[in-house]
């Protein structure tokens, strides 16, 4: 007798596979590193706008050449920022910049002039966006690719500066729905 669907996918629950909260459950229990990617928005205003966002999608992709992804939501901020400049930075938190990840993670603000108002920050050299003091490693970018990925784009990256300024904290992570501390 010839099978047309294997035991697996007999369970599939509806044609879409899991749905968005079995989904999102079960990729709460993966442990992920926090950053900040930023870039600075130089038609934004007379001196341009800097714009930042949290991310837990951040990866290495390739050691030759140098190439670094960051998963982006569509029709956000960062998404339309990064289809006009080709030009960005990743901050990797370290636990003590808890507080910048939860700030960059609001939904819904208008600008992020505020949000960067108070920390300690630096302009990148190579990128024009703004390096967050303290982090663990600094990554500045220049897009080489974007691939449409669901209801997020990717963002594929040449490193073209790298620095590790701080080596004396642990790295923030985000882990079931919660920013946590690596023990």
């Amino acid at each position: 007798m010839l099978q047309t669907t294997s035991p697996a996918e007999a369970r599939i629950p509806h044609p879409d596979g899991v749905t968005a909260e079995e989904f999102r459950a079960a990729l709460a229990r993966l442990a992920a590193g926090v950053v900040l990617v930023t870039a600075h928005d130089p038609e934004e205003g007379p001196r341009g706008e800097d714009v930042g966002m949290t991310a837990t999608a951040f990866l290495s992709v390739s050691l030759e050449p140098p190439l670094v992804m960051v998963s982006v939501r569509n029709d956000s901020r960062m998404e339309d920022l990064l289809d006009r400049q080709p030009l960005w930075a990743v901050s990797l938190l370290s636990e003590s910049q808890r507080h910048i990840a939860g700030r960059f993670a609001m939904k819904g603000r208008v600008s992020d002039r505020l949000l960067f108002e108070d920390i300690p920050w630096e302009r990148g050299g190579v990128s024009g966006a703004p390096l967050v003091r303290g982090s663990l490693a600094v990554l500045e970018c220049r897009t080489e690719q974007r691939v449409a990925a669901g209801d997020h784009t990717l963002y594929i990256g040449r490193v073209l500066g790298a620095s590790t300024p701080s080596s004396e904290s642990s790295p923030l992570m985000y882990f079931r729905g919660r920013y946590r501390q690596l023990s």
